[in-house]
């Protein structure tokens, strides 16, 4: 269940802590407190849109944070197959930062997620109910999805079946359309795969062979500056010329010679200036090899220009590299043989088509029968529920149409169906349902969902549009009966509903150090038993409405049966 939110920097708010209860809890306060902007920062805990106008101070952050208490089994359990664990004392800490740039950081526990993890995380933790869900009604879409979470432990996996085989039709549908051609087409297509193929072949490709291509064609290229510039080195350091270093040191070896042996300590001087003389000659016996070997044959050096471009114009159309050519004339003849194989390939694939076709209407028929099982089931309960919301001449009840079109979930059309009138024929909820009517519906649909779901945490706001009196008395009870198993939050302006709480907080707007502010405080009894009066009774308390209020709090508290 929430255990806590803690809220900072948005809005009205400056900093706000709440403590959450067990049962039903029920926030009150006057229009403008600041109701709204607790249900908002819930949202935004939950997943929902951080928007930097919210901040109440642009120069510092917004934060909301959420603490759960994960302790039950199956919540444990679903929490840890999306990878978020409770920490060591069991709680899942859900936090939202919003920084003055705009950036938000999400996280859980210690660590920093997606916002889609913070969504996944929630949908398993709570479910908050606000008017735009009570609006999902008028969408008839939406009325199978809500039969599906109901049916949810036999509808599943049908559906996960029905899904498989509309993805693998699909497919097959596709491969079908793509090979969907004329044999003029297909012996074209053959014609220009076969040319490519043998564009690829007659080159006689070798790995490497572009590398070792590329330096002789670079070598042979260049080898005019490299001759000059080998001549130029020759002239300077061989033997050739008067003033070159391989003459001038031959002549001051011989004059060292000389020098020896007139002091033989000059002995291993005269052996470097040798050693030098001797490199001197292994390097210029290295320059005329090396020149000998530039020289080109001019046909071999047209024959390599030739292969490059050959390469290269192969590279442009298949690929950069030999071996990716290579590939693609691999996958070419795949292709080939598959043309080749062109009508045993097109009759397998249309009798795998009509098989899996088969199974698919077969499969989805399935799951419209256990939806309709489920729909009946379903809209008992709903209908139970309705009366017990003071729909007294109420019909409850699903229609089912089948489309032409399968899709992932079958191919069925279900929503549901209406009257509130002895007499009158049920028609489509989506049509005549008013504001008051869509609210007790929802709430008639979440009860009969509690006791499916493992959701421990259901959130109201605005469950009370357009409703008063004994139809409120209703509803009050209802929301009572959910907080047997689910911890509820309510935010409200009725008194009836006001009276069942369980724990009640109070929404005020103040002023501090020239500033609005929104506070919330949590009542004792003799406080509760005030907020009643100043609902009932607006802003002058009288002792009629202190007594009204306790009498109905009195009410409240034999009504329960928890």
């Amino acid at each position: 269940m929430l255990l806590n939110i803690h809220i900072k920097n948005l809005a009205l708010i400056d900093e706000l802590d709440i403590d959450f209860d067990d049962r039903l809890n029920i926030l009150t306060g006057e229009t403008g407190a600041g109701k709204s902007i607790i249900i908002g920062s819930l949202g935004i805990g939950l997943g929902g849109k951080f928007d930097r106008n919210l901040l109440r101070d642009e120069e510092k952050e917004g934060l909301v944070e959420l603490v759960f208490s994960a302790d039950d089994d199956y919540i444990r359990s679903a929490l840890e197959g999306i990878e978020v664990f409770p920490d060591e004392e069991g709680q899942i800490l859900i936090s939202r930062k919003l920084n003055h740039a705009g950036r938000v950081v999400n996280r859980i526990n210690d660590s920093t997620v997606t916002l889609t993890k913070i969504k996944e995380a929630a949908g398993i933790l709570i479910d908050l109910h606000a008017q735009h869900e009570q609006q999902s009604l008028l969408i008839k879409n939406k009325h199978i999805e809500i039969l599906d979470r109901y049916g949810k432990e036999e509808i599943a996996e049908k559906k996960f079946q029905v899904k498989e085989l509309y993805e693998n039709y699909v497919d097959l549908s596709n491969r079908l359309n793509s090979m969907n051609m004329s044999e003029e087409e297909r012996l074209r297509k053959k014609d220009y795969i076969s040319y490519r193929i043998n564009e690829i072949s007659s080159a006689h490709l070798t790995e490497g062979e572009d590398e070792s291509l590329e330096v002789f064609y670079k070598k042979a290229v260049n080898a005019r500056d490299i001759l000059e510039g080998l001549d130029k080195i020759h002239s300077i350091t061989g033997y050739d010329s008067s003033d070159s270093f391989g003459n001038s040191i031959s002549y001051a070896l011989s004059d060292m010679k000389g020098l020896t042996e007139l002091d033989s300590d000059l002995d291993g001087t005269y052996k470097i200036l040798s050693d030098i003389d001797g490199m001197l000659n292994d390097f210029n016996r290295e320059l005329s090899d090396y020149t000998k070997s530039m020289e080109f044959d001019e046909g071999q050096f047209k024959e390599t220009e030739e292969r490059l471009n050959l390469i290269n114009t192969l590279k442009s159309k298949y690929g950069n590299s030999i071996s990716l050519i290579l590939s693609a004339k691999d996958d070419l003849e795949l292709e080939l043989k598959e043309l080749s194989d062109y009508e045993t390939r097109l009759d397998s694939l249309k009798k795998e088509l009509k098989k899996t076709e088969e199974l698919l209407i077969q499969k989805s028929d399935e799951l419209t029968d256990i939806r309709k099982k489920n729909a009946k089931s379903l809209c008992e309960l709903i209908k139970k529920s309705l009366t017990e919301l003071n729909f007294m001449s109420v019909t409850f009840d699903m229609s089912f149409n089948k489309l032409e079109r399968y899709s992932a979930s079958g191919n069925d059309e279900a929503y549901f169906m209406i009257s509130t009138n002895v007499g009158e024929p049920a028609k489509p909820l989506y049509e005549v349902a008013s504001g008051g009517e869509l609210s007790r519906v929802m709430l008639a649909i979440k009860s009969c969902l509690a006791s499916e779901d493992d959701i421990p945490t259901l959130i109201f706001d605005e469950i009370d549009v357009g409703i008063s009196g004994k139809t409120a008395q209703k509803v009050a009870e209802k929301m009572s009966v959910i907080a047997r198993e689910h911890q509820v939050i309510c935010i409200t302006h009725l008194p009836q509903i006001a009276a069942m709480a369980d724990t009640h907080y109070v929404i005020k707007k103040v002023v501090e150090n020239n500033k609005t502010i929104t506070k919330i405080k949590k009542l004792k009894k003799e406080q509760q038993i005030e907020e009643l009066a100043r609902i009932l009774g607006g802003a002058d308390i009288t002792e009629a409405n202190l007594a009204s209020a306790a009498e109905m709090k009195g009410l409240a508290e034999r009504t329960k049966l928890y």
